[in-house]
């Protein structure tokens, strides 16, 4: 393949094709070679919309069908009738073409046999002279009643039993040749005697060297003088194609009309049925953005007009239900609101009276001051319940505010750890700050992101069972991401689908520390989704979990991934080796997050700010597998790690469950 090139025996082609990697070594298949890619590029990109509109409109679909189909149906059927049609003009033309070299074979023996009767008692040179002027008047005598419609043709026998006569020369009718006839012909009629043959032939015609197709039938007789001659009857088809032409036209023009009326008749059919479906899609995209009342047209009363009245019957019990159920949550709503609002006066006297009754605690006997305890402690409790219940009231309002400014979330993360040193130093924990290097600066809300982190890394240090806690922060593209990581409990499976539900707990009968009300993830999420961001949790059981927020730098832009992995790379799913006993590499342990369902909106929506995958438990992750306990960390206060945290940006977007 090509010669070889100077710097070696390899030729040159076959080092440009490899070069390519169409097959990589030791591989049974692999990528394609670049020009091949390049070129099936080339080639299919002009017939992508052509096979969008056809997975698109069954309409186009059918009446295409239709045609194909149509057109099939023609051309068999006249493929058969024109068949037919040949069939029958070859076996017309046949018989009567039999007929008629028949009746001119009796009539040259009559003729033949009249010479012979009359002939005197001349000599037989006499006789061989007048042979070539008879078989001249012969042959214009049998060609005279067929003019047009056969051509006669007399030949010499070659059988050798007659001696050669100087005037017996071929003679023909018209301006045919006489080597028309063919040579195995001409043998069969010597070897036949006085059976007549016959075969398919072309005559070739003088001058103009043109050839039509033609039946030649041919017969051994006998001249004037007893001596052997050939007499063929040459038929050609002329007017047989010519009937055979009118008749493929005919066909042609039939078959065209058939095929675009069956067509236009398929278009108008197929129209009636799916100008009410697309109706129906059109209005069902409408009802999903909002649109309930939009409903479809009726007329008539077929099956199409009863699938139209179902379909409005359902669209007004769903706009009902949806009324009532939005009045419902209005509702409930606004009572928790009101409920909120009016619980803040006499909530205020009693912290009052709590605050003087726990002042006073050392003076009231032991069972008395540890009532004052436990009533201030619920009613602190019931303050930060109040509170989260106002702000769960402005998020389901939508009255919650925004109020983005740029800031430092490294700023922001050393003070939820110092916030939340008290409570590590209790539980023995070591709070670890990676990534704090460089600037990881953002447009946010500097309240909502501390709310948001305060509250996941007070989880982490309550539920990590004494181990180390890690908040991991990193920058990437147009995206910022701060992750809490724990080794404690971890998360059962199917519980992270459900850690961001209001009021859920893990274990309802393990004791709070820090006396949580719930709602603290609920409004965390909402916090996240208001910044057009992500919270996303991921965990395995016994192994910890890691719970990963992640916020555009710029307000208003649109995430596309984050730049800190959902599930961390000490996982037990990451450090278990492969079969091969070597650790696999941190491309294949990134693992996908479930698939997210699809949201109900119009084709023509516009895309939501935030992934799907940071509503209330979706876009999390739970390993299954046998629970292992991980080395516990060092004890103590807080460390900050000074090792860079390397950004993933080959994560792409989150998917959700």
């Amino acid at each position: 393949m090509g010669r070889p090139d100077p710097a070696g025996e390899i030729p040159l082609l076959r080092r440009l094709w490899s070069g390519g990697h169409l097959l990589p070594d030791g591989a049974s298949g692999g990528p394609a070679h670049p020009l091949i890619r390049l070129f099936g590029r080339w080639v299919r990109r002009p017939l992508l919309p052509a096979a969008r509109l056809w997975r698109r409109n069954i309409q186009l679909r059918v009446v295409a069908t239709t045609l194909l189909m149509s057109l099939g149906v023609v051309l068999l059927l006249g493929l058969v009738v024109i068949g037919q049609v040949r069939n029958g003009l070859l076996d017309a033309k046949r018989h009567a073409a039999q007929g008629q070299a028949v009746g001119g074979f009796e009539v040259a023996e009559q003729m033949a046999d009249r010479k012979s009767d009359n002939r005197g008692q001349d000599g037989a040179g006499a006789g061989a002279q007048d042979s070539g002027a008879w078989l001249n008047a012969l042959v214009e005598q049998l060609a005279s009643g067929g003019k047009g419609a056969y051509s006669v043709v007399a030949l010499s026998s070659d059988s050798g039993e007659t001696p050669y006569v100087a005037s017996r020369g071929p003679r023909a009718s018209g301006d045919v040749q006489p080597d028309s006839v063919p040579a195995d012909l001409r043998r069969r009629v010597d070897e036949g005697r006085t059976a007549p043959y016959e075969r398919y032939g072309k005559i070739v015609h003088a001058g103009s060297g043109d050839a039509e197709p033609a039946l030649i039938i041919g017969k051994r007789l006998d001249d004037n003088n007893g001596d052997a001659y050939q007499l063929y009857y040459l038929f050609p088809f002329s007017q047989e194609e010519k009937s055979l032409s009118l008749v493929k036209g005919t066909l042609a023009t039939a078959g065209v009309f058939v095929v675009v009326l069956l067509g236009a008749i398929a278009w108008v059919v197929v129209r009636q049925v799916v100008t009410p479906v697309r109706m129906a899609a059109g209005i069902s995209e409408r009802l999903a953005a909002g649109l309930l009342q939009e409903r479809m047209k009726v007329t008539g009363e077929d099956d199409i007009a009863r699938l139209g009245e179902s379909f409005n019957k359902m669209a007004q019990n769903l706009q009902l239900k949806i009324q009532q159920l939005e009045e419902l949550s209005r509702m409930q709503r606004r009572f928790v609101s009101d409920v909120s609002h009016e619980l803040r006066t006499p909530l205020t006297t009693v912290r009052m009276a709590a605050d003087v009754i726990h002042e006073a605690r050392e003076d009231f006997d032991p069972i008395t001051a540890r009532s004052a305890e436990l009533l201030w402690g619920q009613v602190d409790r019931f303050e930060s319940l109040l509170s989260d219940l106002l702000e769960i009231s402005r998020f389901d309002a939508g009255a919650a505010a925004l109020e983005a400014e740029p800031i430092d979330l490294r700023d922001v993360v050393h003070r939820v750890v110092d916030g939340a040193e008290p409570l590590a130093e209790a539980k023995g924990t070591r709070i670890l700050v990676r990534g704090a290097e460089a600037p990881v600066i953002a447009e946010a809300d500097p309240r909502r992101v501390e709310r948001v982190l305060r509250n996941l890394v007070v989880n982490a240090v309550e539920h990590g069972e004494g181990r180390d806690v890690v908040v991991r922060l990193a920058t990437a593209g147009g995206a910022v991401a701060v992750a809490v990581r724990d080794y404690g409990v971890g998360l059962k499976p199917g519980e992270a689908t459900r850690v961001f539900n209001r009021f859920w707990r893990a274990d309802p009968a393990r004791a709070r520390t820090t006396g949580g009300t719930g709602l603290g993830l609920s409004i965390a999420v909402e916090d996240a989704r208001l910044h057009g961001g992500w919270l996303q949790a991921w965990g395995e059981p016994g192994g910890g979990s890691q719970f990963r927020l992640t916020l555009p730098r710029t307000a208003g832009d649109v995430l596309r991934g984050s730049p800190i992995p959902l599930e961390p790379a000490d996982s037990r799913r990451n450090r278990r080796p492969d079969d091969t006993g070597a650790a696999q590499p941190p491309a294949e342990r990134l693992a996908a997050v479930p698939a997210q369902p699809r949201s109900p909106l119009p084709a023509d929506a516009a895309a939501p700010s935030a992934d799907p995958t940071a509503l209330p438990g979706n876009g999390a992750r739970v390993v299954r597998g046998a629970p292992e306990t991980p080395s516990d960390g060092p004890r103590g206060g807080r460390e900050t790690d000074a090792r860079p945290t390397t950004s993933n940006e080959g994560e792409g977007r989150p998917r959700g469950r």
